[in-house]
């Protein structure tokens, strides 16, 4: 194994659990599994991994890389990613409260989907605009709006 094959099973391995998050929340379609896409993220990271340049932390190109690699595997496939809530833990008590907020989510358009999936996973507003490709300020403004309308549309 050379020392870049050695670095780059490094990287996936600190970042497979975060990798195989984005992948699950995508249903494209009865052909492809979790375990497909991952594969694919992972052919396109490596592909990328020479190119990566440390503009950005290797948690955020990682997330980058993935969210698009998912979402031009909808785009080619033809459909929209949902997402099936029971896959994710969550407290017992609060299911339908779950499984409503997800269907929220899912709903919103991109970027607005991506910024808010992105902000849960803790990423910075930095980190975010990075990965979006946005300024920090619009990454701010389109997240703050988001959360409200979500906000209000939970409420209801």
């Amino acid at each position: 194994m050379d020392p870049d094959e050695k670095t780059f099973k490094e990287l996936i391995h600190r970042h497979r659990d975060m990798i195989w998050s984005i992948c699950k929340s995508y249903r494209l379609s009865a052909a492809w599994t979790t375990e497909d896409a991952f594969h694919e993220v992972l052919c396109d990271l490596w592909r990328g991994y020479g190119s990566f340049d440390n503009r950005s932390s290797e948690r955020t190109w990682v997330y980058r890389v993935a969210t698009n690699t998912m979402l031009t595997l909808t785009r080619k496939i033809g459909n929209q990613p949902t997402i099936d809530a029971r896959d994710y833990p969550v407290p017992l008590y609060r299911f339908d409260d779950y499984y409503d907020l997800v269907e929220m989510i899912e709903a919103t358009p991109e970027p607005d989907r991506t910024i808010i999936k992105a902000h849960a996973q803790g990423f910075s507003y930095a980190e975010i605009a990075n990965i979006t490709g946005l300024k920090i300020g619009a990454v701010s403004m389109r997240l703050t709006r988001a959360l409200r309308k979500l906000r209000k549309q939970y409420n209801q």
